[in-house]
């Protein structure tokens, strides 16, 4: 979907269509959650700190994300996509991945696919969607990315390297501000480079993942969004990080995270998992299986700790750290004796707090870095529960990816 929080705000009050629009929190800590296309020519972009967003665009109109609105206009867009293909796989508030492959037979071909759900989703929810059709995930993510606002774009079979040689290197996977620049001061600019380097070489500078992917290479399937198995959160840095206690702050935010919708959805987990992706995108994960089920903050976040003084010190920096909790139960399998009547006291007065006032209303004072709350809990809940389309076209009998 194209800037869809401001997309719903232009939809629902007509006062604001054609206007400068930001969806976000206070100036004061809050980041942009979407910014209108209007806005977008100042510099104003998506997780951008309010503050900085203002001072950009001062005559833009600022409005407080509604994320009742948001869901009911994602689950209308989603109804669409479920009656062309049930390979349908959210990634997050604004996108999914369709595979449409079985379905030309009915619909024609995924292009043609593309431009029914565009349509449809403009006629009954009222919002403009862009697509991307290509022959895996990550070629039909940039296409789909290049055909915004309000277009679709494909990329025939066999066309995917020569489509993304002459593409920055920052429309890559993972690829941030920190590591475009240290990529741009290897000569590398365009995918076309990493693409043509020799594998030694790729391997030597830990890039063989992003050479693979510039050559258009990516086979992952869609996959369609099923129960939960586990819960998770994660955060990727602005900056790099090699400071433990820096680290750990994140790690206890994205526990407490966890735990408050473990609580929400009445379950309990037994195993907690620590993710961190460092610098050179090396993934590492670690998992712990606790004595006892838990919805505790504080017991996932001690033993996400516990986890992470394993591996420390850590060679590289760290880009990434995550915590998730598998292994769930219903609530009754929570032990209550003790400490822990008190602790679920205390959670259920954390979760009231957090209800009313929001998540950042009563933190840890490791939760505050540089003034600023680290946790997300609103946004990530609402990506959580959002989604909208990506759309794919392959020959007959290869997979076919959609995006948009």
């Amino acid at each position: 979907m194209d800037a869809f929080y401001a997309a719903v705000e232009q939809r629902d009050d007509p006062a604001l269509r054609g206007r400068e629009v930001i969806v976000g929190g206070s100036a004061r800590r809050g980041v942009v959650l979407a910014a209108s296309y209007e806005v977008r020519p100042k510099g104003v972009r998506s997780a951008m700190p309010m503050a900085k967003a203002v001072r950009l665009a001062p005559r833009a109109i600022v409005v407080p994300p509604r994320f009742s609105a948001y869901i009911d206009a994602s689950e209308a867009v989603f109804r669409i996509f479920s009656e062309y293909t049930p390979l349908l796989e959210p990634l997050s508030l604004d996108e999914a991945f369709l595979d449409v492959t079985a379905s030309r037979a009915l619909f024609g071909s995924g292009g043609e696919i593309a431009r029914k759900i565009r349509a449809r989703v403009r006629a009954e929810v009222g919002l403009p969607s862009s697509a991307g059709i290509a022959e895996s995930k990550f070629v039909a993510k940039v296409s789909s990315d290049l055909a915004k606002p309000d277009g679709q774009k494909e990329v025939p079979p066999g066309t995917a390297a020569t489509f993304l040689a002459p593409l920055s290197v920052g429309r890559l996977f993972g690829v941030g501000p920190k590591t475009e620049e240290r990529l741009r001061k290897l000569g590398l600019l365009t995918m076309g480079d990493l693409a043509a380097l020799e594998p030694d070489r790729a391997t030597a500078l830990g890039l063989e993942y992003l050479a693979e992917l510039s050559r258009g290479v990516d086979d992952r399937a869609v996959v369609p969004d099923r129960e939960a198995k586990s819960i998770g959160a994660e955060d990727t840095f602005e900056a790099d990080l090699w400071d433990r206690d820096e680290l750990l702050a994140h790690i206890h935010g994205q526990a407490l995270r966890v735990t408050r919708r473990l609580r929400r959805a009445e379950l309990v987990a037994r195993v907690v998992v620590l993710k961190l992706k460092r610098s050179d995108f090396r993934v590492m994960t670690r998992r712990v299986t606790l004595t006892e089920p838990t919805d505790d903050g504080r017991k996932v976040y001690e033993a996400a700790r516990e986890l992470l003084d394993r591996e420390w010190p850590i060679e590289r920096k760290v880009r990434l750290t995550g915590v998730a909790v598998s292994d769930l139960g219903p609530l009754g399998q929570l032990s209550l004796l003790g400490d822990d009547v008190k602790g679920k006291r205390l959670n259920a007065v954390l979760d009231s707090i957090a209800q009313k006032f929001g998540s950042g209303a009563l933190v840890p004072a490791d939760q505050v870095i540089d003034g600023t709350f680290s946790g997300s809990e609103a946004d990530e809940e609402a990506r959580r529960r959002m989604g909208a389309s990506r759309f794919g076209h392959a020959p007959e009998g290869s997979p076919t990816r959609t995006r948009s």
